[in-house]
């Protein structure tokens, strides 16, 4: 046969091992989602349809019904997240009782890691994942005080991980036994936080990964056979919805998506959360009768109690389209800052999860950024009119670690003084300028007709330029610096502005200059959250 010919014979057989519902899905350029499950269950659209046709709850009353003109129709960002700029997510599972390589233990240990796995806690037929549970005590976790350190960071809303890719749910739950009430920490871990986090006044949420775990794992052949004929770990039938190896059939993978809704409206009738945040694995068009049939459960019940809501999600899981300028129903959260994150400034409102390490679950040995690299990405972030979620990496024994701690306070103390310039700011026409050889590197800010101009890195010295403040900007006013006293002297020219410093910094990291008498841009906030 030529090659082409089999070329094409190839490319037809590839494209049928898909469902038809997952093709034509890699927009990359429009931010779209990419070809494949992408984590997803792997399976097609009439059994999701067959799911949903299982799932026995009903909707709540209200202005939402599970489509996505419904959604478009009702659905608005929430005011209390167009404002808040910074909070803090959590990888907070299994995995941080091996504390190796990162949050995908699971994963790793019936693979890539099998060896270090062994040489540490046994061959996975005496020792599986599941035998992590007993060791995930949680002994010294105490909300109060975690909620209190998170108030102190100056973040304003909290997600911690309900649950993980490894199916483990951290709150008391009635539709799945692997909890950590009755298992493990025996308690209600969210249910605990949650109290504790409102009570300090920030919103919480939570967030779930759970749809991922249902091909998570994947054991090479000689092992799967091996604990297949014994009958052991993700072969022992008394942990098959634990693993969910055993049986992937149309009916196993029903199953499991009807108990995944029915975790998801547990969370959010027991914690009513102010952010329900999905990962990657809600991303394909699919699971959209899903998605969509969470999503007006969620809203309309927050419009029983009163409160403003989003589900939050990546890539475009919740825009039909496959742009991810086109979401409906969501808040667009962008993974890691230069990686996925927008380059410049994106209109609406969007989120970006940032880990404060090297890795998102706790790791022995991980690397702590400081605060002054996570300030100058905050700055970055708000300046593009993002949102900046912090990731924290917990301990299995219910701490953090003192170079996580550290950090927050830090970011916490420079908040004190300059969140003026970061909470309920929105984007000026340009996001920054400088940071070359020479340069100070300035990220800008607006509230009102102040401009805020964020000078980020070490103290500048005696003065500081700002070029794109030229006389065609308009005649600025007064410049104060924010914490120090008094107005500070400055020329405007066509070249610029030149502000004249203190003689000492009034902290550490970035240096906050307020700009007045400019009219500025408002805000572009939008009903959607899409680009305006």
């Amino acid at each position: 046969m030529p090659w082409s010919l089999l070329a094409l014979v190839l490319c037809v057989v590839s494209l049928a091992s898909f469902p038809a519902t997952a093709q034509n899905t890699n927009l990359i350029a429009d931010g779209g989602n990419s070809t494949g499950y992408d984590m997803a269950p792997e399976t097609r659209l009439e059994v999701v349809e067959a799911a949903v046709a299982q799932i026995p709850t009903k909707l709540p009353s209200g202005p939402f019904a599970p489509t996505w003109e419904s959604l478009k129709e009702n659905y608005q960002v929430p005011q209390w997240f167009v404002g808040a700029k910074f909070g803090l997510f959590m990888h907070w599972g299994l995995y941080s009782v091996p504390a190796h390589h990162n949050e995908w233990y699971e994963k790793h240990m019936y693979g890539a890691d099998r060896q270090w796995h062994v040489d540490h806690f046994g061959p996975p037929e005496k020792f599986g994942y599941k035998d992590f549970i007993p060791l995930f005590t949680q002994s010294n976790f105490n909300a109060e005080a975690w909620a209190e350190l998170f108030k102190k960071s100056g973040a304003k809303f909290v997600i911690p991980t309900a649950q993980h890719h490894e199916n483990f749910a951290m709150w008391d739950s009635a539709v799945t036994p692997f909890n950590a009430m009755r298992m493990g920490p025996h308690r209600d871990l969210i249910g605990e936080l949650c109290k504790a986090v409102r009570k300090q006044g920030l919103k919480f949420g939570a967030s779930n990964h759970g749809i991922e775990n249902f091909q998570f794992i994947n054991p090479p052949a000689e092992l799967a056979n091996k604990l297949k004929a014994e009958q052991a770990d993700l072969y022992d039938p008394k942990w098959a919805d634990f693993y969910n190896v055993a049986d992937r059939s149309d009916a196993a993978c029903e199953k499991f998506l009807v108990n995944w809704y029915a975790r998801n409206v547990e969370l959010i009738d027991k914690y009513q959360p102010d952010m329900l945040w999905f990962d990657n694995g809600v991303d394909q068009r699919y699971l959209d009768p899903l998605k969509l049939r969470v999503a007006a459960y969620y809203y309309n019940r927050a419009k029983e109690w009163g409160k403003e809501v989003s589900i939050s999600t990546k890539k475009a899981a919740y825009a039909p389209s496959n742009k991810n300028t086109e979401t409906i129903g969501s808040i667009i959260d962008f993974e890691k800052i230069g990686g996925r994150s927008p380059s410049g400034i994106r209109t609406g409102a969007w989120q970006v999860d940032e880990p404060i390490g090297s890795t998102w679950g706790y790791t022995d040995g991980m690397r702590v950024n400081s605060a002054g690299s996570i300030i100058s990405k905050l700055a970055d972030t708000v300046s593009k009119n993002g949102t900046l979620l912090l990731n924290l990496s917990p301990k299995a024994d219910g701490t953090f670690p003192t170079e996580q701690q550290n950090t927050l306070l830090e970011i916490g103390q420079w908040l004190g003084v300059n969140g003026e310039a970061i909470y309920d700011t929105h984007n000026w026409i340009k996001f920054g300028e400088g940071g070359g050889r020479g340069h100070a590197n300035i990220r800008f800010t607006v509230k009102g007709d102040v401009l805020y101009a964020i000078v980020v890195g070490n103290w500048p010295g005696a003065d500081v330029a700002i070029t794109s403040l030229g006389e065609s900007a308009g005649k600025v006013e007064t410049v104060t610096m924010l914490g120090g006293e008094g107005k500070l002297e400055f020329t405007q020219s066509t070249a610029g502005l030149q502000v004249k410093l203190p003689a000492t910094a009034p902290g550490k990291y970035a240096y906050v200059l307020k700009i007045a008498g400019l009219k500025m841009n408002p805000p572009n906030w939008t009903k959607s959250g899409n680009p305006s």
